[in-house]
């Protein structure tokens, strides 16, 4: 593995449903991840068909004989469920996941994706702020005893849930952000769902730039018909009919100013790549489009000046 540059990792957003109902066994899975090039592979919840020591096992041996390890799960928690109940429910199949990893994620690294939870309408910002918060200082310690990171992502909408992020924007996002304090929680940065957000996708990352441990990538392309403008404006209310899936660094995400950032703060993390919604093709695409954007700016002697 190349040391230089920052590792890419790849998440079938295209086989989701396929995964979770069963129709596709997550070692079919493993076996096309391993043809994309890429370094690892990122898990989702309902791809496991267990959370058993020897199942999480096979599923590890399977991605390293494809030469790929597991360093990041993509949990879905929903903690802004205002009875007390729901809440410990979700931590507790938190905890089930961070001990997933524990078994799946190299040594050298592993996370486990939190959010705030659903933004249901009876739910105050103050409620909603404070039981994130409380939810996730819940089981650091626990996440940490089992060296697991727990990273935050600026989200739009897991697609099992029935309303958007409670912290979709970025104000609220921030807030829960600055309001926790440990080595073993940052930022996993998605430019995509920043875009969903009406955000600036640089200036959040500029904002959780000290706090960034991974990052999702995937592009958008806008529809015929439609301006970034009006994107905007519906997306803010939870439409998403303007924006296309499609090859990174092809759409509408400035990855050059993406990868200057990163590489001003010497990021060495998982990039990993939320896409492949039109085939297994465009994500491999999208690994070469990375590892080659890696290369450029972080390469020892080929690093580039700020602009």
């Amino acid at each position: 593995m190349n040391e230089n540059r920052v590792r890419i990792s790849v998440f079938p957003k295209g086989y989701i449903d396929d995964l979770s109902n069963g129709k596709m066994d997550v070692f079919e899975w493993i076996e096309q991840a391993g043809t994309l090039g890429a370094d690892g592979m990122e898990m989702y919840p309902t791809f496991l068909q267990s959370t058993e020591k020897s199942y999480l096992e096979k599923v590890k041996q399977a991605a390293a004989s494809v030469n790929l390890v597991i360093p990041m799960m993509c949990a879905s928690p929903d903690f802004t469920h205002p009875d007390l109940d729901f809440r410990e429910k979700e931590m507790s199949k938190m905890k089930e996941m961070i001990d997933a990893m524990a078994i799946l994620g190299p040594d050298d690294f592993r996370s486990c994706r939190v959010l705030s939870g659903q933004r249901r309408p009876e739910v105050s910002r103050e409620e909603g702020i404070k039981w994130t918060i409380d939810c996730i200082n819940e089981l650091l310690p626990y996440a940490e005893s089992k060296r697991v990171h727990l990273v935050m992502e600026n989200h739009y909408k897991d697609g099992f849930w029935i309303y958007p992020e409670f912290a979709q924007k970025s104000d609220i996002y921030l807030e829960i952000v600055e309001g926790i304090s440990s080595d073993w929680f940052g930022v996993n940065f998605d430019p995509s769902n920043a875009v969903f957000a009406g955000d600036d996708p640089l200036a959040l990352l500029e904002n959780v730039k000290s706090r960034l441990i991974t990052m999702h990538a995937s592009d958008r392309y806008l529809k015929e018909g439609y301006s970034i403008k009006d994107i905007e404006n519906h997306l803010v209310q939870g439409y998403s009919e303007g924006l296309a899936h499609g090859v990174i660094g092809k759409g509408i995400i400035d990855y050059d100013g993406i990868f200057q950032l990163l590489a001003n703060i010497h990021f060495s993390g998982w990039i990993s790549i939320e896409d492949g919604v039109n085939g297994l093709g465009e994500m491999k695409e999208s690994v070469d489009f990375l590892k080659r954007k890696a290369d450029e700016y972080f390469l020892s002697g080929n690093r580039r000046k700020d602009h």
